[in-house]
């Protein structure tokens, strides 16, 4: 009896060893996807800042802020981040992982150009204020999506006719120019992407696979981090619609 018992208690301490390497090897890919994550929001960040530094001098465009701004290539400036998302999500599975991260990282400072336009909008307290908000209640959602035993599945596909809806009404706004159905759009809107928050995290836990050699593990890491990006920056642009004081 003796030796069957050990051999059972190798059996449990083999598991339990790989259980451990599991969850060491997870949360390293975890960390990496939000370490992608928010260095693409500083990326953002920078790109905006000195995109309207460079735009508006003296409470007036500049040349560049002209051509970026009031010209024809503000449509090139505001679809340009679009087509590069499209590209890295059809294409990632060709690519390096260095090139995929440049191309995260080029399209994050894309993002950031196009957004710049909210420092001629709205005080620039009012928007570290809501980037602060956003990152708390990102943190909390995301929390939750990752260590929730509640299988979130079912979501997905409720949040995702929601993010339909917003786009279709959005564009129905763009006509219209209604304040309510603004309203409503953005009070919509922070709910779709808090729960795609949670939704995308749990999404992205579970995306996770020990035996993934090193390209494929990259290549996860950086869908993942596009995946919360995007929950976070339309999160914040809903947020500051609400919480953000005009010029």
């Amino acid at each position: 009896m003796a030796e069957p018992l050990r051999n059972y208690q190798a059996r449990i301490a083999t598991a339990g060893y790989a259980d451990a390497a599991i969850d060491e090897g997870l949360r390293a890919y975890m960390i990496r996807v939000y370490n992608l994550m928010a260095l693409g929001l500083v990326i953002t960040g920078v790109a905006a800042w000195g995109a309207f530094n460079f735009a508006v001098a003296d409470g007036q465009l500049t040349a560049f802020g002209q051509l970026i701004y009031a010209s024809a290539f503000r449509w090139v400036v505001i679809l340009a981040p679009l087509a590069l998302v499209f590209f890295l999500s059809f294409r990632i599975h060709r690519m390096s992982v260095p090139a995929a991260q440049t191309t995260f990282w080029v399209y994050s400072a894309l993002v950031g150009l196009s957004l710049s336009t909210i420092f001629l909008v709205y005080t620039g307290q009012s928007i570290v204020r809501t980037f602060f908000i956003t990152a708390a209640s990102f943190g909390a959602l995301s929390l939750w999506g990752y260590t929730t035993k509640r299988d979130l599945t079912g979501m997905g596909s409720f949040l995702f006719m929601g993010l339909i809806g917003l786009i279709l009404a959005s564009l129905v706004n763009i006509f219209l120019a209604s304040s309510a159905l603004q309203f409503a759009i953005s009070a919509i809107g922070v709910l779709v992407f808090a729960g795609l928050t949670a939704y995308d995290t749990q999404q992205i836990k579970e995306m996770y696979y020990e035996g993934d050699d090193t390209l494929v593990a990259g290549r996860k890491a950086i869908m993942g981090a596009l995946r919360l990006y995007l929950d976070f920056i339309n999160m914040f642009m809903f947020l500051l619609q609400f919480l953000g004081n005009r010029e």
